[in-house]
Parts: structure tokens; sequence; C-alpha cells
């Protein structure tokens, strides 16, 4: 969809998750875009609240996006939350389908699996599934209940979402290196299922999922990222592109750079003698 094949995708959260209005959303959405970003996703908590109402931030969003698209020659995503109650999502998803809309998020916990099917079977727009809420099933006290990660991937995938947070490894997300990575194996591989029923048995392919690397990343973690999940990742950062002292813009330019650093196979430090922007990003952090 956004004509990118050799290298890892960049995405961004806007930031502050809360408090900006639709105007102001927009903006840094456009910043992070012109920077290099190809994703830029609203946060789990932020859904039609006063200050920001969907429909507005929505249309006013798009419509920075295809600005941004004109301007760097390069295709753009936005990740809308349509999070709701049912009827409510529903509505949502279609108003983004009618008005240029091309990716839609849902925290799929919140939702549940049987609304999170409603909004497969509505749409073929791209689900971004964010899993706020995963460590009230895949983090008990007791290690002896809940529901691992792993579970959780299986059944989004099976749903059919087409991107979803598994965690970083080395970012703050907890998660350890050989879980994140089997998550990301499970939902990446070509997978034939069997499905055996009274009228005998039914064959069936499962898409794969693209795994989002999310939390606590910035520019100098990007090399470690790519050589655990390798150039099929979405690295998504938010302060780690906002908090940069640059501003939004160049934030993004930076991380870009990381990652093209590292496709190159070229150390970031080599990389910044003739790239100023990841050069001043590396001495902050």
């Amino acid at each position: 969809m956004l004509r990118v094949y050799q290298r890892p995708l960049l995405g961004t959260i806007v930031k502050p998750k809360v408090g900006l209005q639709p105007g102001e959303h927009s903006s840094v959405a456009y910043e992070a875009w012109l920077g290099g970003c190809d994703l830029v996703k609203d946060d789990e908590n932020l859904a039609n609240q006063d200050f920001n109402k969907f429909k507005d931030r929505f249309l006013k969003t798009i419509k920075a996006m295809e600005k941004a698209e004109k301007e760097t020659g390069e295709k753009k995503a936005y990740m809308v939350n349509c999070t709701a109650e049912t009827e409510a999502m529903k509505k949502r998803i279609n108003f983004v389908q009618r008005h240029g809309g091309n990716y839609i998020m849902l925290d799929i916990l919140t939702l549940g699996w049987s609304a999170l099917q409603t909004a497969r079977n509505i749409s073929k727009l791209p689900i971004h599934a964010h899993r706020a809420g995963h460590a009230m099933l895949d983090r008990p006290k007791n290690k002896g209940f809940g529901m691992s990660m792993e579970v959780i991937a299986e059944f989004t995938r099976m749903v059919g979402a087409d991107s979803l947070h598994i965690g970083t490894v080395v970012g703050k997300m907890e998660g350890s290196k050989d879980e994140v990575l089997h998550i990301e194996r499970e939902m990446e591989e070509q997978q034939t299922k069997i499905s055996r029923t009274n009228l005998g048995q039914r064959w069936y392919n499962m898409k794969p999922v693209m795994a989002v690397a999310s939390g606590g990343l910035y520019p100098r973690l990007v090399p470690e990222i790519i050589k655990m999940m390798d150039k099929d990742v979405i690295i998504q950062m938010g302060g780690g592109i906002h908090g940069n002292r640059l501003g939004t813009r160049d934030g993004a330019v930076a991380a870009r750079q990381a990652i093209d650093a590292s496709i190159k196979g070229i150390s970031l430090m080599e990389y910044s003698k003739t790239h100023q922007e990841l050069r001043d990003t590396l001495r902050q952090w």
C-alpha cells in the first residue's frame, strides 16, 4: 500500500496524547509526515473527547496527510482511532471510508473479539490493532492465570487485523526477547490451517500481520530493532520523535536516517557525520 519494500516502516503517535485540538493534532501529524514518517496514528485513549471530536480531527488530519503526500512524493497513512461501542464504531469506520481514509485503528481488547470481527466484516481498510489493556490478561500477579500475549496475537491474526503492537525488547514495554520474537514469527509466517467440521475438512490461509515495535524507542535503538526483527516491521516512536529538541519534523528526519543507516549496514555514528539531524539527535540520547 505504501510502496515500501526494502526497509521498515516508520510510524509515530501524535503527542501529547490528550489535550490537542483537531488543528493542532493535524499540524503535528503533518510535520511528522514531512520528516519521513510513513504512518501517523492516534493514541489509544484519544477517541471523541470534547476538545478533539472524531470527525473534525479525522477530516483535518487526512487533509494534512494528502498535502504531505504531494510535497514528499511518498504514500502516507493515518491510523484514526475508531474505538467505541459497536454501533458507534461502525458509524466511525463508515465515515472514514466515505471520506478518503486509508487505515483504521482499534483498541482490540477494549472492543472485544466480537466487535473486532464486526469491524473486519464491514471494512476492507487495514486495521491497526492496539493492545491497550493486555497487561490485565498476560501479566497477572498469579502466574498460573491469564492469557499470554502469544494467544492474543494469534486471535488477532485469525480475525484479520493487519498490524499489531508486540513489544520492543529494548524499549520500555515489558516482554522478553524470546516472547517478542516468537510473536513476530507467529505473525509473519505464511500459515495454512486445517479446520475439521462435521462436513469434513476445510482449508484456509491466514494472511500475515505486520509487527509493530513501539514503546520507549528513539533513533539510537533502531539498529537493535532491525537486527532482531529485520525489515518487515513498523518502528514506531512517540517521544523519540516529538521529544527531540530539533522538533517533530527533524525528529522524524533523524529517525528515518537511523533506519536508512541500519539497512545500509552503516553505524549510526558513521552515518551521522554526513547527516546533521541524526548527529544532533545522537548527542541528545
